[in-house]
């Protein structure tokens, strides 16, 4: 009985390694053409993931990572017990999900409406525009956002034509958020359709003419059967939107704040800049950073969990 087991197991294993190969020899274009992606990843995400030791030491650039000296938590519960922790939290969490509450719908919405457009012609033309700001550099845009919310910007004149008095919107803290999601809702919406057009695409058109028949309008075909059509895209996207929940990009914010905004925009991101780079807290803004990763980890794995229970549609 063993020997026959003994001879089943190594059967397994050469089919496999058979397929295996057969497998890379049919697509051994495909195989070569992953190999830059593969050598990517490892050398630009997986080998620098040593240098997160650094949280655990006082980093020194002359003794280097394995030379510095262990210091275990001191920095985790520094950053914890620091004054400026539940702002920095607190800010950060606010950004994310207003970002994620009014930002995450709108590539839906947008897509959902580009898609109910008859003429092909138009609606190149509505996606060349709305896709144009995500390729415009993140500094011209966080100048065009300066420039549009001056007392004397476009802002301000059209506030001053209707009787009210024009401000500089980014030297008050309540319109600070406002203006960082409207921006960025502007410069990725048109970007974010691109992956729920080729979903919508993937929809069975005769669900369309059977709910014509049946005397369905517009809008129950859209409710009815689009959006169930599209619904594991959407979930899968927002997994991985919580995944990163806390990663609100500190070049955006550096590049909008200023002293009268700080308390309400300096997030965990620019805090770790500050101190890394500036101040040269190698080992403090390490801690932070991997307390962020770790955070966005539970976020992805709790969001990916709960949406396997409720719509049997997850990650993993």
């Amino acid at each position: 009985m063993i020997k026959k087991m003994q001879t089943n197991k190594k059967e397994t294993h050469t089919s496999k390694r058979q397929f295996l190969l057969h497998d890379l020899k049919i697509n051994r274009n495909l195989y070569i053409m992953m190999i830059p992606v593969l050598v990517y990843f490892l050398l630009f995400k997986y080998l620098p993931m040593y240098g997160a030791l650094m949280a655990f030491q006082d980093y020194s650039p002359k003794l280097g990572v394995w030379g510095s000296k262990w210091v275990g938590l001191k920095h985790f519960i520094n950053f914890v017990t620091a004054r400026s922790f539940w702002g920095l939290l607190g800010n950060t969490f606010r950004i994310s999900f207003s970002s994620l509450i009014f930002g995450f719908p709108a590539p839906i919405l947008l897509a959902l409406l580009m898609n109910e457009l008859q003429s092909m012609k138009f609606k190149k033309v509505v996606q060349n525009i709305t896709y144009l700001p995500h390729f415009i550099s993140l500094v011209v845009v966080c100048g065009l956002v300066k420039d549009f919310t001056m007392n004397d910007g476009v802002i301000g004149n059209l506030v001053e034509i209707f009787g009210g008095e024009p401000k500089t919107l980014l030297n008050y803290p309540e319109f600070f958020v406002p203006v960082y999601i409207i921006s960025d809702i502007w410069q990725g919406v048109g970007w974010g359709t691109i992956i729920y057009l080729s979903a919508l695409s993937a929809v069975d058109s005769t669900l369309y003419e059977a709910a014509t028949i049946d005397g369905a309008g517009r809008f129950k075909q859209v409710l009815h059967i689009t959006l169930p059509g599209i619904a594991p895209t959407i979930v899968i996207m927002l997994i991985l939107r919580l995944g990163s929940i806390l990663n609100v990009g500190f070049e955006k914010i550096i590049l909008l704040y200023n002293d009268s905004t700080m308390s309400v925009a300096d997030v965990i991101s620019s805090y770790v800049y500050r101190r890394g780079l500036i101040n040269l807290d190698w080992s403090f803004s390490s801690a932070v950073g991997l307390f962020n990763s770790v955070i966005n980890l539970i976020f992805l794995i709790g969001s990916n969990y709960i949406n396997k229970r409720v719509n049997e549609s997850s990650l993993w």
